[in-house]
C-alpha cells in the first residue's frame, strides 16, 4: 500500500516510518517535510497510483495541513475513494476535530505520536472495506 507522511519533525517522521514498516502497514512510504513538496508529488501522480493513506500533520511551516486540504479540494472527487488522509496533531483543539470533519477526504484525526493500535483499527478497517 503506498503512503505518503506529511511532517516537518524528523524524529516523529522517523518513528512513524518505523512503526508503520515494523507493523507490516506498507511497503512503500513516502516522507514529505514540507507539504507543498507533497501536494506536488500527490498532482503529479493523478492518473497513475496515488497514496491510498496520507498521514498529515496540521502544524507546519509555509504550509500547514489545512493550507494542504484547501489546495487538495479542487481534486477531491478524483481522490475520494482512493486516498484517505488521516490527520496528525499533537492538539487536544476540538476545533480541529470539527474542521476535520468538514473536508471528506480526512478519515480520521490522530493524536500524535500515532501507536500501533491505531495502525492496526486502520489496517482493519482498510482491509473490512475491501472485503465488501
Amino acid at each position: 500500500m503506498k503512503t505518503f507522511l506529511i511532517d516537518d519533525d524528523d524524529l516523529g517522521n522517523y518513528l512513524t516510518e518505523t512503526l508503520l514498516r515494523l507493523e507490516g502497514f506498507s511497503d512503500d512510504i513516502r516522507t514529505f517535510q514540507a507539504a507543498e513538496e507533497a501536494l506536488q508529488a500527490l498532482l503529479t501522480q493523478l492518473n497513475e497510483k496515488i497514496p491510498q493513506i496520507i498521514f498529515l500533520d496540521l502544524n507546519m511551516p509555509v504550509m500547514n495541513g489545512w493550507q494542504f486540504m484547501e489546495a487538495l479540494a479542487p481534486y477531491e472527487t478524483r481522490l475520494h475513494g482512493r486516498c484517505r488522509i488521516y490527520i496528525l496533531t499533537s492538539s487536544l483543539a476540538l476545533t480541529d476535530m470539527e474542521k476535520a470533519k468538514t473536508y471528506s477526504l480526512v478519515a480520521g484525526l490522530i493524536h500524535k505520536p500515532i501507536d500501533v493500535e491505531e495502525i492496526r483499527a486502520i489496517r482493519s478497517q482498510l482491509e473490512e472495506e475491501r472485503a465488501q
